[in-house]
């Protein structure tokens, strides 16, 4: 425990935190501090601490999955969401430090694990989605929207959030006229490409690489008599061929991985007409570009990478793509998760049920670690819009206001 007590020493200052070790010695950090109840851990192995020191992230995650890390006060939310707030971005002074601190404790095999190529593409796409569908139908809203939702106020419903965030992307593709043809590239399970033809009539191909996603978003589409007009394909992006007005891109863009930023970027220009419009929606980094930490790509996303805003940038500016809009969206990631780890919570059982004690565990880990992120780290949401000509748009943003208005009506 000598390296553990020293390092949380410095780390936790504000909040109380209490950890018991293997022999049952007692240690505390921190101090009182108004609206943050103390939090109170137990390490069962003498091992825990010295793993949680030498890699944080994959040694926590890795012992509150196997039960080597016992929650006796608060969740696991409580004591990342403690360590996290501790040391949150905007209470960081030195960047220079910070950025060679990220440097040193980042994985230096994570770059070669970010090299998606299409077979591990489809692959890695598979370790996640092509989870039990029942899982998903737990904690997600009914249209089985899986990316970051859109609060107009903080105590909206997440089934209102979801739907407001696709009123919130359909008004920046600017889909003003009839006859449109659409791409969504990721499409999920299918509940975007399905909201755009309903209130707009365009005709959409949604491409995924999960066999799971695929399947179900047909389903939707033959039960909603639009199977004519809302097709699905198990496709690469890579291998898309024809000429679309508008593409869509929620959530898909973390896939990627750096190598390859450039490639979706000019793929994605090669498909649009000249005046076309696109829009892309993904998580993104504030601060200096850095690996995804190794539980996150071990566990739930492999090949998983969060560009910064001057990678997107890049990749944009050698495809020769004006980026006509850019939004960043700061605590609607947070809030969304927040949904999803207490639905989550509330089907512990059913869960537990499905898979296991461990897998509840980690996938716990993973949405408090993932809404932390939002809260207190360097993770946003990027709303970009990219288009091939300077005239494909009004020369003001007043169309986005009045699209979303009539959207929501």
């Amino acid at each position: 425990m000598l390296l553990f007590d020293r390092a949380f020493k410095k780390l936790i200052t504000q909040g109380e935190l209490t950890v018991t070790d293997s022999d049952g010695k007692v240690y505390h950090y921190g101090s009182p501090h108004p609206g943050r109840e103390p939090v109170a851990v137990r390490f069962t192995t003498p091992s825990t601490s010295r793993k949680i020191v030498l890699s944080p992230s994959l040694g926590a995650g890795e012992a509150y999955m196997d039960g080597r890390l016992v929650m006796e006060k608060g969740d696991i939310y409580a004591l990342v969401d403690l360590v996290t707030w501790n040391n949150r971005f905007e209470k960081r002074t030195d960047e220079r430090n910070l950025e060679s601190r990220s440097k040193l404790l980042g994985d230096p095999l994570g770059w070669m694990r970010t090299y998606n190529q299409e077979r591990r593409s489809k692959r890695n796409v598979a370790h996640h989605y092509d989870l039990s569908a029942k899982l998903y139908d737990l904690f997600l809203d009914s249209d089985r929207q899986y990316s970051c939702a859109y609060f107009t106020d903080r105590n909206n419903s997440l089934e209102q959030a979801q739907r407001d965030k696709k009123a919130h992307i359909a008004a920046k593709l600017y889909l003003n006229r009839p006859g449109l043809k659409v791409l969504d590239i990721g499409c999920g399970w299918g509940g975007m490409a399905l909201y755009l033809h309903e209130k707009t009539g365009a005709e959409v191909l949604g491409v995924t690489l999960s066999e799971e996603q695929l399947k179900i978003a047909r389903e939707r589409a033959e039960k909603a008599g639009v199977a004519d007009k809302v097709k699905f394909q198990l496709i690469d992006y890579r291998k898309v061929t024809g000429k679309f007005d508008r593409i869509v891109s929620v959530g898909m863009y973390e896939h990627v991985g750096p190598a390859h930023f450039r490639t979706f970027i000019a793929k994605c220009r090669s498909l649009l007409v000249e005046d076309g419009v696109m829009l892309l929606h993904t998580i993104g980094r504030v601060g200096p570009r850095r690996t995804t930490d190794r539980w996150t790509t071990k566990y739930i996303f492999p090949g998983g990478y969060i560009p910064t805003l001057s990678e997107m940038s890049e990749a944009a500016e050698s495809a020769r793509m004006f980026t006509s809009d850019v939004e960043t969206l700061r605590l609607h990631y947070g809030y969304t998760l927040e949904h999803w780890l207490r639905r989550t919570q509330a089907h512990k059982a059913e869960i537990e049920a499905m898979y296991d004690a461990r897998f509840f565990r980690m996938w716990e880990f993973y949405l408090a670690g993932a809404m932390t992120g939002f809260m207190n780290s360097s993770m946003v949401n990027y709303q970009v819009q990219y288009i091939r000509d300077r005239h494909a748009l009004p020369i003001t943003r007043d169309y986005m206001a009045e699209a979303e208005a009539k959207l929501r009506d």
